[in-house]
């Protein structure tokens, strides 16, 4: 039994390391990240190619061809996915050369909420993984409110957002509290209430109260429009992303001013020096997971309250869950970060719909570049060695020999 209990912790303790190594990892790391990233994809979409594969059989003969043809078709590629992402130089007005800016904002609001609600729980050494289970909770609350309840607007629309903080806040309290009080495995616990949460879900949309009249589908009625987002400049893209920068702002505050985020920030770093140091590691940990769930319940709002779905349905959580750990893990669990990686995804999105469209581009690339992003963000070591970096440890610990050598002949002298 001992030796299991000591498996688990030492596990914890790899699980905190890494955890601590990807939020201190440096913004170069980040970039060069992503760099890398690009030129897989790149050789990717190349080879996928069918010009490419013909010039490719005579590369000896006339590699001219061949790298003429590889330069095409991913300068195109990446052409259209700029484009798709940020600005369209043939839209011919303003509405239609910044829309795709605005399609990227409205990706990327869910992406932002979620990531930052799983970048506190990486802060504290927790690796949650119930975000979707949290969204799908939040969109319940949220989705209920917004259409049984008849309110007047702007009242409607606050109280569909605090009930979606409420009810990923809910979720998130229960493995927090298994955490807390008998060391269940966070990571576990929250797998199992993603299923939970999914399957929940099915089943309410079955009943009376929450099923759409007249339909046979699985879904629940549209929300009022009182209770919706107002579109920022008739665009795509609402006050759902102002309410996401407010939160990335208040998430900063807490982590970073006020002494419950310094409990979390002590705990995720040690927590047998933050219980000698009188902080209640237990305590810290619930907060933890009821903010991470909170936050992660607010992206449902971006589905319910805005032009996307408006109404509860099995997929209303999508994938969130799981790509705000891509998120949270690339924006090294820091609000800003966060709200960097939350766009950038949400641009690869946007842009990845144009570029499949008009270069016929796989989708699939967006995938395996958002992966080949994560592998080399999880393992900092990778991304030096390729790149021949210094290790930042190395040259901290040396330096500080270095001070503690001076040190000692100056007293010596």
């Amino acid at each position: 039994m001992s030796q299991t209990a000591g498996t688990a912790d030492k596990a914890r303790r790899d699980w905190r390391a890494t955890l601590r190594q990807i939020a201190q990892s440096s913004p170069l790391t980040v970039v060069l990240a992503i760099v890398v990233a690009l030129v897989v994809s790149a050789i990717l979409i190349a080879a996928a190619d069918s010009e490419v594969q013909r010039t490719a059989g005579n590369l000896l003969s006339q590699p001219g061809d061949f790298f003429a043809a590889v330069g095409s078709k991913v300068g195109r590629a990446y052409s259209a996915l700029f484009q798709g992402a940020v600005v369209n130089f043939s839209g011919g007005n303003a509405a239609g050369f910044f829309k795709p800016l605005t399609n990227t904002v409205s990706y990327s609001v869910p992406l932002i909420f979620a990531g930052l609600g799983l970048g506190i729980g990486f802060r504290a050494g927790l690796f949650n993984i119930g975000g979707q289970g949290q969204i799908i909770f939040g969109a319940i609350l949220c989705g209920y409110a917004g259409f049984a309840w008849h309110l007047p607007a702007g009242l409607h629309l606050i109280v569909c957002v605090v009930l979606a903080f409420l009810g990923g806040a809910a979720w998130g309290f229960i493995p927090g509290i298994l955490r807390a009080k008998t060391g269940a495995n966070e990571v576990i616990v929250t797998i199992m209430l993603n299923s939970i949460a999914a399957y929940f879900l099915g089943w309410i949309l079955t009943q009376t109260a929450f099923k759409k009249e007249g339909s046979n589908n699985p879904v629940s009625p549209v929300v009022d429009a009182s209770a919706r987002f107002p579109a920022l400049g008739g665009t795509r893209a609402n006050l759902g992303f102002i309410l996401a920068l407010l939160a990335a702002l208040g998430v900063w505050w807490i982590m970073e001013r006020s002494t419950l985020g310094f409990s979390i920030r002590a705990v995720g770093a040690n927590p047998d020096a933050a219980r000698t140091a009188g902080l209640s590691v237990a305590t810290a940990t619930v907060w933890t997971m009821v903010l991470a769930g909170g936050l992660a319940g607010l992206a449902a709002t971006s589905q319910l309250l805005s032009t996307s779905s408006q109404q509860l349905n099995a997929g209303i959580a999508g994938s969130y869950g799981v790509d705000a750990i891509t998120v949270a893990l690339l924006g090294r669990s820091k609000s800003g970060g966060i709200v960097a990686a939350g766009l950038l995804f949400g641009g690869l999105k946007a842009g990845g719909y144009l570029m499949q469209a008009t270069t016929n581009t796989p989708i699939d690339v967006i995938l395996v570049l958002q992966s080949v992003i994560v592998l080399l963000i999880a393992a900092p070591p990778l991304v030096r060695s390729i790149f021949r970096l210094p290790d930042d440890d190395r040259a901290k610990k040396k330096a500080i020999k270095k001070a503690l050598r001076a040190t000692r002949t100056e007293v010596a002298a």
